[in-house]
């Protein structure tokens, strides 16, 4: 009876020693085969770049730079401003020109104080964002 118990205890023994030898080598093998993705997908961003408060009849430049990842994107598809006075509902609409580097501009005169929102709208590799910020355009002696 002491034998028979023994050998079943050595069946057990080595029963659950293959087991957790293959559980061991399944979650090795698995975690062998996750490795960190470095090459996470690249992301368009946009960086409106423009003072404020902005003074009230001056010529003020309005720009954006725009990254793909690491890179300065130079060939955009397309990039404009969208301009409006809050509370007003005509919305004016430019083209930038590219300056180099990454950054695309336009110049623009403000002639009504007020608090205005812009809205840089831009294409490039098959994406497109839309950031937004306000600016205030006050009389210079009045700030």
């Amino acid at each position: 009876m002491n034998k028979e118990r023994k050998e079943r205890g050595e069946k057990n023994l080595k029963r659950h020693a293959f087991f957790f030898g293959l559980v061991m080598m399944i979650v090795l093998l698995v975690a062998c085969g996750q490795t960190k993705n470095d090459d996470e997908p690249a992301v368009l961003n946009v960086k409106i770049e423009t003072k404020s408060p902005i003074d009230l009849n001056k010529e003020t430049e309005i720009a954006c730079v725009v990254t793909y990842g690491d890179e300065k994107v130079t060939d955009a598809d397309e990039v404009k401003f969208e301009i409006w006075k809050q509370g007003n509902e005509q919305h004016e609409m430019a083209k930038a020109k590219h300056k180099g580097n990454g950054k695309y501009a336009i110049t623009k005169t403000f002639t009504e104080p007020g608090t205005y929102s812009i809205v840089a709208h831009v294409t490039a590799r098959n994406m497109h964002n839309m950031p937004k910020t306000d600016i205030v355009v006050a009389q210079a002696s009045h700030r």
